[in-house]
């Protein structure tokens, strides 16, 4: 290998372990966050019926785009990492795309946004009260569980599970290719975790329990071997939890930290 071909790849290799640690460090600062605001006190909005507001809305998708930092980006780093190495490499006019700064943060833009549409589904469920409550909440589980066992799930899981032949199928080179690149691992990305994440908000009502035990879960998918059968595993319990509470709806309360409607 010539002289210059090795110092330009230990430069790529150290600007992408680089980018591995601030990426790791902006998820610990994150998670920092989310493990305060656990052990400060309940959240009100998680746990008591509130009218829709501005204001609310703001503070949740904000909330929730901290708590999305923590439990996604981890997982999503093998991704971004290969991404920034491939487009370091690229060379000539038009053909490198925006820094992985940039794609992380479109990453991070599609995950908080989708605070908004959760914020006003969590409202509209908090206003249910008694048994038509506890049945919502078994009905999300229930729907929860038969998405993680379906075949789209495991479409979306498997673009995840699989950086580098993601990248080979729908690479765009240029700034405006490779934003569409992180719009679609994105949206790959949601269409693989959403219904975890409506488990965590209806079920778990963003409890620090949850939120560490579907990232677990999230993470196994992602980057276990075998991940699929981690998804399907965790199908198929999220389908008898269901089943469970809607035979026994006060378990809701124990689902919920002991906060139920």
């Amino acid at each position: 290998m010539p002289a210059s071909s090795a110092v330009s790849a230990a430069v790529h290799d150290r600007l992408s372990f680089l980018t591995s640690v601030l990426l790791l460090a902006l998820a610990a600062v994150a998670w920092v966050s989310v493990v305060v605001s656990s052990l400060s006190g309940e959240d009100m909005m998680m746990t008591m019926a509130m009218p829709l507001a501005v204001a609310d809305g703001l503070a949740f998708t904000l909330s929730w785009t901290v708590m999305m930092t923590a439990m996604m980006l981890p997982s999503a780093l093998p991704m971004i990492a290969l991404y920034g190495a491939i487009q370091r490499g690229a060379v000539g006019a038009g053909t490198q795309g925006v820094p992985a700064a940039v794609f992380t943060l479109v990453y991070l833009v599609v995950w908080g946004a989708t605070g908004v549409p959760v914020y006003v589904a969590h409202t509209l469920l908090m206003r249910l009260a008694g048994l038509p409550f506890s049945y919502g909440v078994a009905v999300i589980l229930l729907a929860a569980g038969v998405y993680q066992l379906s075949p789209l799930k495991q479409v979306c899981l498997r673009a995840c599970r699989s950086p580098l032949g993601f990248l080979l199928g729908h690479w765009r080179a240029g700034l405006r290719g490779s934003v569409r690149l992180g719009w679609s691992h994105a949206a790959y990305c949601l269409g693989c975790c959403w219904a975890l994440m409506l488990v965590l908000i209806a079920a778990g009502a963003m409890g620090l329990p949850w939120v560490l035990l579907i990232t677990a879960v999230v993470a196994g998918e992602k980057l276990l071997p075998g991940g699929e059968w981690v998804a399907r595993a965790a199908g198929g319990a999220l389908v008898l939890l269901g089943v469970t509470v809607a035979l026994r709806p006060d378990l809701v309360t124990v689902l919920r930290g002991g906060h139920a409607m």
